[in-house]
């Protein structure tokens, strides 16, 4: 099975449609399979209050002003889907209610993706497994119990899923990323477990999920680190993307399949050098 690789641009766009587009077309020039956005319904996701609060950003001074500015609609969603297909790559993007799940249902998208966040929430994630389509679940912020829950709805509904190991931390510490979690979570549920990373690093971590046996990266991308957003920091800067996307790709082929075997290239190698002298 290869390696399926999302980029995840989610908010990091910052409410441009140039920038969304620059991010699509990098992606795709990379090798991505897919690209990821995340899609809210403001006043249901937030209360009033929150969002009548204080905020400064580049669309105001509320919370509402930033969450708003962020935020693409139908027109936007219409722009990508079209977009995505003139080039041949992939989209979806991760609900965080009901309603934009029920949005997000009219584009009939390869796959959806719960984030983290969404893990405890019982109605979205109904709302997902009814649609039975491949489902890519988050499981950072979780305990095994609501991991086993979660599980136990989609089997349920029959909807093909894959987990995905993940630290909910922006940018994640290398050394809290426990990639062990990778066959773990994979002989618990006897599934495929991808890896969806927030470290700041660019392959390190990457690579060594993918060598413990991570079926799918999902990585955050950016044009510029430096960028507005909370996102940013723990994103691949797009001018690494291409090698980003080659070096994991490489993985398997290094990793081998474990049986001894002498190499064509050796072949020529052992005629020279292997001496031969019977006991």
């Amino acid at each position: 099975m290869s390696l399926f690789l999302i980029a995840e641009i989610g908010i990091n766009h910052n409410g441009d449609m140039k920038i969304a587009k620059q991010l699509i077309d990098e992606a795709h020039a990379a090798g991505f399979d897919a690209v990821k956005f995340q899609k809210r319904t403001i006043d249901i996701v937030y209360t009033q209050e929150y969002l009548a609060g204080h905020r400064d950003s580049p669309w105001g001074t509320t919370q509402r002003e930033q969450k708003e500015g962020l935020e693409f609609g139908l027109e936007e969603y219409k722009e990508i889907d079209r977009y995505c297909k003139e080039l041949g790559i992939q989209w979806s993007a991760s609900a965080w209610d009901v309603e934009s799940q029920k949005f997000l249902q009219q584009f009939d998208l390869p796959f959806n993706k719960v984030a983290s966040a969404m893990l405890g929430h019982k109605p979205l994630l109904a709302e997902i497994a009814t649609e039975g389509r491949k489902t890519f679940i988050s499981t950072g912020m979780a305990t095994m119990q609501e991991i086993d829950d979660v599980v136990e709805l989609f089997k349920k509904a029959n909807c093909p899923y894959e987990l995905m190991h993940c630290n909910s931390t922006y940018p994640m510490k290398e050394e809290d990323a426990n990639l062990m979690m990778i066959p773990a979570l994979s002989h618990r549920y006897h599934c495929n477990v991808g890896y969806s990373g927030h470290e700041a690093c660019l392959l390190k971590v990457s690579l060594l999920a993918v060598a413990v046996g991570a079926t799918s990266i999902e990585r955050h991308i950016t044009l510029d680190r430096a960028m507005y957003g909370s996102d940013q920091a723990a994103s691949v800067e797009v001018h690494a993307l291409r090698g980003f996307v080659e070096s994991v790709r490489k993985v398997p082929a290094i990793l081998g399949t474990g049986v001894k075997n002498i190499t064509e290239a050796e072949k020529s190698v052992r005629e020279k050098l292997r001496l031969e002298v019977e006991a």
